[in-house]
């Protein structure tokens, strides 16, 4: 029995000691998972637990750095990238065609355009102070995204990045940290934020870098043809000791930024990889800044990379200060409690217990909740639905089907950055006057300011060939018809043609929902033949630096008109692939049939015609050789030598001034002093010294942000005075270097 009652006893502590190892272990995972992910499961066990996880109560200290560092970007961005500095050269001009996303969307007289833009710097501004928190964001937000809907050909996904972030502080308690607002309203002084103002912002970076991954797993960013040459920069020096510049193209550039974006958010996360992220994010950043002309998106990805750290770095850094700082310092004590966040029920119980007569009905309205109130639940429905927002617009594009040509949607909130590299060979947009059946050719450039976007999309070529329609107006032409030609490239594939040229597109279909019918398919059946190209392409100019060589593809029936200018006397067309005829419309008797392989002479100072009659589509090869340049060249070395001769002359009083070879040759001493004037300003650019280069940077920098303060002033003198912005800004043009007003534009 005793024996008996032993083992009985035995087993029960070995059940009890299972029991209790067991009991750690289910509360050792959950523990490990909250270190892990910093929420538990259950949070997600229901709605209430979901709304007390998004307004749990969190350090704001990191968020209030964030806030500072955003808004003093924008601060230096309003001026440069945004345009306040040259406003008037992109607004000023009634008569040129814009691109807004709705059409009812119109510039303002270029006065109060200037106003707008002072309106969002001062924004910017009080955003950066924490100065009128929400007044400010609203004042930059609605500024800043008026401008941005004006004009779609110069998007970009860093725009957009801005424009986000300047919604997601509207609504958040970013000023909660170091502002002014908390100098003048205590509750606002050092107090929680609720966990959503974080979550929000990670996870909108977080889909920025993951996204941009997703979308280079594009077959050509993969296979290296969407960014060629860029391991010529010098910031890829190091990585060309170990690799040729074609194995850095495609193993660092593509290949390495494809790593780069696809983990980089997940390795932020995490508390024992973070290092590393910041280190390799850290690193992409600063190498963007050097090779690409993005403005301020570089420094906006590393002054947002620390909202991925632990939310009260800031505080304990300021901690770490000496004392005699305090002053200018933020609080390094604990935040107070916010009503904006929900608190357990001991954390609420001490408020509850205080006398109502010792607070007043302000401090009544801000007591804190345990319970979630109308603004939790709304604000909790709000984070579901930008986070599910932003999740389905990269990839919305089978909705708008009418933004989508050969790639999908309007370049910008997709974040598929630098996937796509684009050329343009030729632009012909032709009219026919309905009522004289003239017809004529239109510059492409005649009502816009040059950049070529607009040709990339359907929708944008609509909204030009409205504006032309009316132009043409002006000069009694009141019916027409508008057809256009555009040729393109993308990812170094053949020209093609991206529209159908037959179509008059003031009277095609076009419907942002539904697919365009005249849009012309890119011929990806003809990606294989890049590697092909490449070859030729480098045969040719190892031969020769002032040859030229195009690749084209057309479609069966269509005809490509070209014009060779007189000093490409030296033109031969190559048929790759297909079958074309060539005719000239001044000499039809001269018509020839080519085949795969033919090579054809075409004369120069004439038009050509060339259409394709095989049944699927041409390839052809152009090859310009301009023989009057090559002809200055070769006589190039020898003007040289006698120009040293003359020197030589001329200091021993033998030659006079029109002794000056120039005076005998001009066109050759024309080409003589551009090649001098380039050699003498790439040898300039190379000796400066940092420090002549850090001034020259910030020279650049402070006449930027002058010019822009001036048209301020010049808009705001117009409108108070009651007189026109040109009269007003001839006089102040007056007092200031012409030379400094148009250098900043350019």
């Amino acid at each position: 029995m005793r024996r008996t009652g032993k083992r009985n006893g035995s087993s029960a502590e070995q059940s009890s000691t299972k029991k209790e190892s067991k009991e750690t272990a289910t509360k050792e995972i959950p523990s490990q998972f909250f270190h892990l992910f910093g929420f538990h499961l259950s949070d997600f066990s229901s709605w209430g637990s979901f709304q007390r996880l998004l307004h749990r109560p969190t350090d704001p200290s990191s968020l209030g750095v964030l806030r500072i560092l955003y808004g003093l970007l924008m601060v230096m961005d309003i001026p440069q990238e945004r345009g306040m500095s040259h406003a008037d050269y992109k607004w000023g001009d009634e008569d040129e065609c814009r691109f807004p996303l709705f059409d009812f969307l119109s510039p303002l007289p270029i006065a109060w355009m200037y106003v707008v833009y002072l309106i969002m710097w001062m924004g910017a501004l009080g955003i950066m102070l924490g100065l009128m928190f929400r007044v400010s964001c609203l004042m930059f937000a609605c500024s800043y995204w008026y401008v941005f809907l004006l004009d779609k050909t110069v998007w970009n996904n860093h725009s957009y990045l801005y424009g986000l972030c300047s919604l997601l502080l509207l609504f958040s308690d970013a000023n909660r940290y170091w502002s002014l607002d908390g100098l003048w309203h205590r509750h606002k002084r050092n107090a929680h934020v609720p966990l959503w103002n974080y979550t929000l912002f990670r996870s909108q970076f977080f889909l920025v870098y993951f996204i941009a991954g997703l979308k280079k797993l594009d077959a050509d960013w993969v296979t290296g043809y969407s960014m060629q040459k860029l391991s010529e920069h010098w910031v890829f020096d190091p990585f060309t000791w170990l690799l040729s510049n074609d194995l850095v193209d495609l193993w660092v550039v593509h290949r390495g930024g494809l790593a780069i974006d696809l983990f980089i958010g997940y390795i932020l996360f995490f508390d024992k990889t973070r290092i590393i992220g910041i280190i390799f994010g850290g690193s992409f950043h600063l190498m963007n800044s050097q090779i690409f002309s993005i403005g301020m998106f570089p420094w906006m990805m590393l002054a947002t990379m620390p909202i991925f750290c632990h939310v009260d770095w800031p505080r304990r850094l300021f901690s770490a200060f000496p004392q005699c700082l305090e002053r200018v310092l933020p609080l390094s004590g604990q935040p107070q409690k916010n009503p904006h966040c929900l608190y357990s029920k001991e954390e609420v119980k001490p408020d509850d217990e205080s006398s109502p007569t010792q607070s007043s009905p302000a401090e009544s309205s801000r007591a804190v909740r345990s319970q979630p109130s109308f603004y939790h639940r709304m604000a909790s429905i709000g984070c579901v639905l930008y986070l599910a927002t932003q999740c389905f617009l990269p990839y919305s594009h089978f909705v708008t089907k009418g933004y989508n040509n050969w790639t999908n949607g309007l370049y910008g909130y997709s974040w598929d950055m630098m996937v796509h590299s684009w050329s343009t060979q030729h632009i012909r947009i032709t009219y026919v006057d309905k009522d004289s059946g003239k017809e004529g050719y239109l510059n492409p450039d005649a009502w816009t300011r040059g950049g070529k976007r607009w040709c990339a999309h359907a929708d944008m070529v609509k909204q030009y060939a409205r504006c032309i329609e009316q132009r043409l107006k002006n000069f009694n032409i009141t019916r027409t018809e508008l057809y256009f030609d555009v040729w393109r490239s993308l990812n170094d594939r053949f020209q093609q043609r991206m529209f159908d040229p037959t179509v008059d597109i003031l009277t095609a279909d076009w419907h942002p929902f539904k697919a365009t019918p005249w849009l012309k398919p890119l011929l990806t059946d003809l990606s294989d033949w890049r590697e092909r190209l490449d070859e030729i392409e480098k045969k040719i100019y190892d031969k020769s630096n002032i040859t030229d060589v195009t690749f084209i593809a057309d479609f069966p029936g269509l005809t490509l008109e070209n014009f060779i200018q007189g000093e490409l006397n030296d033109t031969k067309l190559t048929v790759l692939k297909g079958q074309v005829t060539v005719d000239f419309p001044e000499n039809e008797e001269t018509a020839v049939t080519l085949s795969e392989g033919q090579v054809y002479q075409i004369p120069a100072n004439m038009f050509h015609n060339v259409r394709t009659i095989s049944d699927t589509p041409s390839c052809l090869m152009y090859v310009f050789r301009n023989t009057t340049e090559e002809a200055l060249y070769s006589e190039l070395s020898t003007y040289e030598q006698e120009v040293k001769d003359f020197e030589k002359k001329r200091e021993q009083s033998l030659a006079t001034d029109s002794d000056h070879p120039e005076a005998k040759n001009p066109e050759v001493a024309k080409l003589w002093h551009q090649v001098t004037e380039k050699k003498n300003q790439v040898e300039y650019n190379a000796n400066l010294t940092a420090i002549e280069r850090a001034e020259k940077f910030l020279m650049h920098k402070y006449r930027t942000f002058t010019r822009g303060f001036t048209m301020v002033r010049v808009a705001l003198q117009s409108i108070i005075m009651r007189d026109s912005f040109e009269s007003v800004f001839n006089r102040t043009l007056a007092d200031h270097d012409l030379d400094f007003f148009e250098s900043v534009s350019s």
